[in-house]
């Protein structure tokens, strides 16, 4: 069992890990970007990474607070969802309206792999592959989609 500071420590070194590890892959534009904090372009629209004790998983998150926005915005990714097929793998599960952990409603893509432990140093290599697979593959679909979601 470790100490929350202990905790915190670890996830932070790992979280720095996997930065420096995907620092030196290119997006599907080419360019070299902040794996760890992608930037969508799109307000309210985020992907996200976590690992926890027990898992990791990856996700397109819709936090804007209006429901109907939010809504709309699941919609157009609903529209796209073949080219979201080709581009990522795995089995991502639709969730229209699902609670944050501040119990806020968010509309969510998410791909969760079981059996990871972040405190669990021989995990790191299989989170990082798995993260990285999922990243790339949001990466590229965000290439092809990104258009129609900009006003």
């Amino acid at each position: 069992m470790y100490s929350k500071n202990e905790a915190s420590l670890l996830k932070r070194e790992f979280w720095t890990a996997f930065g420096s590890y995907m620092k030196p892959i290119p997006n599907a534009g080419g360019q070299l970007i902040n794996w760890v904090n992608y930037k969508t372009g799109i307000k309210h629209l985020y992907f996200r990474t976590d690992v926890t004790k027990r898992q990791a998983s990856a996700a397109v998150e819709i936090m804007h607070p209006n429901s109907e926005e939010r809504a709309g915005l699941f919609e157009k990714l609903n529209a796209v969802k073949p080219l979201f097929a080709t581009a990522t793998k795995g089995e991502w599960f639709w969730q229209p309206e699902v609670y944050d952990e501040s119990g806020q409603p968010i509309s969510r893509i998410i791909i969760v792999k079981e059996n990871l432990n972040i405190f669990n140093k021989t995990d790191w290599p299989e989170i990082i592959s798995f993260l990285k697979e999922q990243l790339i593959g949001l990466d590229a679909f965000w290439a092809l989609a990104k258009d129609s979601f900009e006003v």
